[in-house]
């Protein structure tokens, strides 16, 4: 058998297991499954792909950090005392394992997933794919370095403070943050609970997408699951605003990645996404909360009780520090630091009604390895710079990789507001000149239109203000007509005649979220309405159409074959 992705699940294996030779970079991993394990699964995706099952991950493997559950193996959380054997794997993984794809294997972190640096864990020090005398970033090291290194099709991590960006950005791949419980928690160890995201890194923004996509959807067993809401922005707009920080809230930047974040702005424009300077500084304050506040106290919550009943264990010093420091952290301290979080959200919110995305800097340096271990809080403290606020402030967020200097990896994200996650992506996708894959793909409602609301024409935009996204060019069957309403701006009624002289008329099909089409619905003017219209390929979608008495009294133009004919026929 072929799949989608190159060559067949078997082969893909002994080339993952080729590479993995290869690279020879044993602290990536904290538990590799043999190869005949991992080709027995992939010989059963071969089955199952034979018997006719649909399965879009089939042909790729993929890596888990050990902080999440797969079952049967260890979940160590780069503790080998804490280390437990779950019988069940966390719905994220069994999701993608049901969609064919296979796994390799559990990949190392940062000890109890704190830390950006990828150096605090008994199983080593993890290097970057890219530049092995620099960090691989943290918390989520091995996966960023099993993708990076080409040996994992993509990889899950974890995020609560940026541990699926920064190591994305060093190893040079794709991070895909999305909103806190779209992806249930379900089967991963805590960091945060309030706060914690599974995450995706690949190669490149369809894989991750495709991947993640997969994963959302609720879970019965997670307090903290959600579901896309009625209003889900399905697109971003066609030419999509961006804020990025002001001059001084980039000071913290090396003085290289400064050029290659000027290099990306400049290259964002040139992509046509207009950039506008905006002040993040009540963001940068809240980013502070999560270590240097009382929220850090969810740490304690989480392993605490583990930390300072194991004296004997394996445990990172600075890790052990920041889990029993948060032991003490008072009641009225986290009352008013989610106080602080919600005026910062409030912000945030306001910030959001007038760019689509904030553009930032994945994160302020790529350090080396020498420089991380002899200075490893200051350092770790500078590289959340601009990925701490983003889950205590609920936002989606995707890092790409960009220019960079010679000796080093740099990245950016783009940044939403929750549930703007595929804004994310398709701005994302436009920066690095990818198509963008979907992330929702059974959301919405199909609608056709085919006048004033096509690409364009002057009230397209109603449909981008609504975050409706294009799926394809259309037409109807044989049995329609289309006639010029007297109105302003101009615009056609659609109207089904069956049994009469009509023709295919071409449109263009969209899907709107469903309080999206409501609130269309309700602005509608007079003659308009939506009704059922049916394609020449069988499927049926809202479409429009026009009162009885519009039709009569409205001008023929079906023998233009559409209404950018007529306009064209029109001018001519």
């Amino acid at each position: 058998m072929t799949t989608s992705f190159a060559g067949t699940p078997t082969d893909r294996v002994r080339d993952a297991f080729a590479r993995i030779a290869e690279c020879n970079r044993a602290e990536v991993w904290i538990t590799l499954r043999t190869p005949d394990d991992v080709l027995a699964d992939a010989v059963e995706v071969e089955r199952r792909a034979d018997a006719g099952e649909r399965l879009p991950l089939a042909g790729t493997v993929f890596a888990v950090k050990d902080n999440i559950d797969v079952a049967g193996l260890p979940t160590t959380a780069a503790c080998p005392e804490f280390a437990y054997v779950p019988a069940e794997s966390a719905p994220a993984v069994a999701r993608l394992q049901e969609a064919g794809a296979v796994l390799l294997g559990k990949t190392n972190l940062d000890q109890f997933a704190t830390g950006l640096v990828g150096t605090r864990s008994p199983y080593g020090a993890v290097r970057s794919a890219l530049h092995p005398d620099r960090v691989a970033g943290g918390s989520s090291s091995g996966s960023g370095a099993v993708v990076g290194l080409g040996i994992a099709d993509f990889a899950l991590g974890t995020d609560t403070a940026g541990s699926g960006r920064v190591p994305a950005a060093f190893n040079g791949i794709v991070g895909m943050k999305p909103t806190i419980g779209l992806v249930p928690t379900t089967g991963v160890v805590p960091a945060c609970a309030d706060f914690d995201c599974v995450t995706v890194l690949a190669p490149t923004l369809e894989v991750a997408s495709r991947a993640m996509s997969t994963m959302i959807g609720p879970d019965g067993r997670d307090p903290r699951s959600r579901s896309w809401p009625a209003d889900v922005r399905l697109a971003a707009p066609l030419q999509p605003r961006v804020g990025v920080p002001l001059p001084k809230q980039l000071d913290v930047l090396s003085d290289s990645y400064r050029n290659s974040f000027e290099a990306t702005v400049r290259r964002a424009e040139e992509a046509g996404i207009a950039v506008v300077p905006v002040d993040i500084a009540p963001l940068l304050a809240a980013a502070t909360l999560l270590y240097d506040g009382a929220l850090v106290a969810e740490r304690f919550d989480a392993v605490g009780r583990f930390v300072t009943g194991r004296p004997d264990a394996q445990l990172d010093p600075t890790v052990a520090d920041i889990v029993r420091g948060a032991e003490s952290e008072p009641a009225h301290r986290f009352v008013r630091d989610m106080g602080a979080l919600a005026s910062a959200r409030l912000y945030s919110d306001g910030l959001f009604v007038d760019v689509d995305a904030l553009l930032l800097p994945t994160t302020t340096e790529h350090p080396l390895l020498a420089d991380v271990l002899a200075e490893p809080l200051t350092i770790n403290r500078r590289l959340g710079t601009f990925t701490n606020f983003c889950n205590v402030l609920d936002m989606a967020a995707v890092a790409v990789p960009a220019e960079s200097a010679p000796e080093e990896a740099f990245g950016v994200m783009m940044v939403t507001p929750a549930f703007g996650d595929q804004v994310a992506l398709d701005i994302a996708a436009r920066l690095v000149g990818e198509e963008p894959g979907v992330l929702a793909p059974d959301q919405g409602i199909a609608l056709a239109v085919f006048g004033a609301h096509l690409r364009g024409q002057p009230l397209h935009h109603q449909l981008e203000d609504l975050g409706a996204r294009f799926d394809r060019t259309v037409a109807t069957t044989v049995d329609y007509r289309m006639v010029r309403l007297p109105s302003d701006p101009p615009k056609p009624g659609v109207v089904h005649a069956p049994g009469a002289d009509g023709r295919a008329l071409p449109g263009e099909l969209y899907r709107i979220s469903a309080a999206g089409l409501g609130r269309f619905l309700a602005a509608l003017p007079a003659p308009m309405a939506l009704t059922s219209t049916t394609l020449n390929d069988g499927t049926t979608a809202v479409g429009f159409t026009c009162t009885p008495a519009a039709a009569l009294d409205g001008v023929d133009i079906t023998e233009f074959g559409g209404w950018l004919g007529y306009l064209e026929g029109a001018l001519a």
